[in-house]
């Protein structure tokens, strides 16, 4: 069963509006920007010229932000899920998750312990897959943002 553990969130660091240079899955020319507030994701190119937009769910939003902001190597999953169900990220609360992960483990449990992860991260992908771009796992160790195979962006 999920433990929640609440924390407190400390008032808003993180600019609501974020620019996101995906060197290597995107053209140079484009920019992802991610607006905190009005949680959606728009693809700009040169002028600037809004190609795409999606809105994304709360939670979707809790998982990308931790996945762009390790790129390019892979988010844990102890760190999506301290994201998913605690306020704010800590030390603590990840180190909290990767226990309750290790238990999963020990338990073999981990299936059903990752459902609502992966559910929201199967949500998340679908909004992705417009921007060209994927989530890639990592079996028990967590996923990666990267481009549609076939589809990788000129440097």
């Amino acid at each position: 069963m999920l433990e929640i553990v609440t924390i407190e969130r400390p008032p808003q660091t993180r600019p609501p509006i974020t620019h996101l240079r995906l060197a290597g899955l995107l053209p140079q020319t484009q920019l992802l920007v991610l607006n905190g507030s009005t949680r959606t994701l728009s693809l700009l190119d040169e002028g600037p010229v809004q190609l795409i937009e999606q809105r994304l769910s709360v939670n979707e939003l809790r998982l990308l932000l931790p996945i762009v902001e390790v790129f390019p190597q892979y988010c844990p999953y102890e760190m999506l899920l301290s994201s998913l169900f605690t306020k704010t990220v800590t030390s603590a609360s990840i180190a909290h998750s990767r226990h309750y992960l290790q238990e999963a483990i020990a338990g073999g449990t981990w299936q059903q312990e990752l459902r609502p992860l992966r559910r929201a991260l199967s949500s998340l992908r679908s909004k992705l897959h417009p921007f060209e771009l994927e989530l890639s796992t990592i079996r028990q160790r967590g996923c990666s943002i990267t481009s549609l195979p076939g589809n990788r962006a000129p440097c």
